[in-house]
């Protein structure tokens, strides 16, 4: 048994319950703002730019999971392949990054070699206040690359800081919430860049 609210729940009720909140956030979510990404993505697809994509802990591995997606899941539909990169996925430039130069440049130091205008920087973060995403969006704007942000809770500062944002309205501290949420949302850009295929195919 589990309490929630001082009521003590079997685990079907809990489960049940969790089930009830998902649909609840992922009902408030912004569809345009998720439009507005999925162009971003195609535009950025049939120009040759490259995607990169950054989170830290569980919004690391939805990072890690939607590069498979975009770079191969995509193939199928017939158009240009898309150039995408995780951020998160090389542990030893990580790891040295983070030793070296502190954990904060994590991501700009990879971003320093790769990043071109035109390109397009996904960060995906709970809280929106990761201290190594913002310095990321930061040399983003520098480097005349395109920002977008899938956060939660508040939308933290990352909310105000990137070009397009995708809130996923949460409590603090709801962090499982928002990550189902955001793999949702990855999950639906991806299959309509799958269905999205060539004018001729149509």
């Amino acid at each position: 048994m589990s309490a929630v609210d001082g009521i003590c729940l079997q685990p079907k009720e809990f489960i049940q319950d969790y089930f009830a909140s998902v649909r609840s956030v992922l009902a408030q979510v912004d569809t345009e703002a998720v439009q507005a990404v999925t162009q971003m993505l195609r535009m950025a697809r049939d120009a040759g730019a490259t995607i990169f994509i950054a989170g830290n802990g569980g919004s690391a591995a939805t990072a890690s999971h939607w590069v498979n997606d975009l770079g191969k899941a995509t193939k199928r539909s017939g158009r240009l392949p898309i150039r995408v990169m995780g951020l998160s996925d090389n542990i030893s430039w990580m790891t040295a990054l983070g030793n070296d130069e502190g954990y904060d440049r994590i991501f700009v130091g990879q971003l320093e070699n790769f990043a071109r205008p035109g390109d397009v920087l996904i960060v995906i973060s709970a809280s929106g206040n990761s201290p190594n995403l913002m310095r990321a969006v930061e040399l983003a704007r520098q480097k005349k690359v395109v920002s977008i942000g899938l956060v939660g809770f508040d939308g933290g500062a990352l909310k105000a800081l990137v070009d397009q944002p995708v809130w996923v309205r949460s409590d603090k501290g709801a962090y499982e919430l928002v990550e189902d949420v955001h793999s949702a949302i990855c999950h639906a850009i991806t299959r309509y860049l799958i269905a999205d295929r060539p004018e001729h195919d149509q």
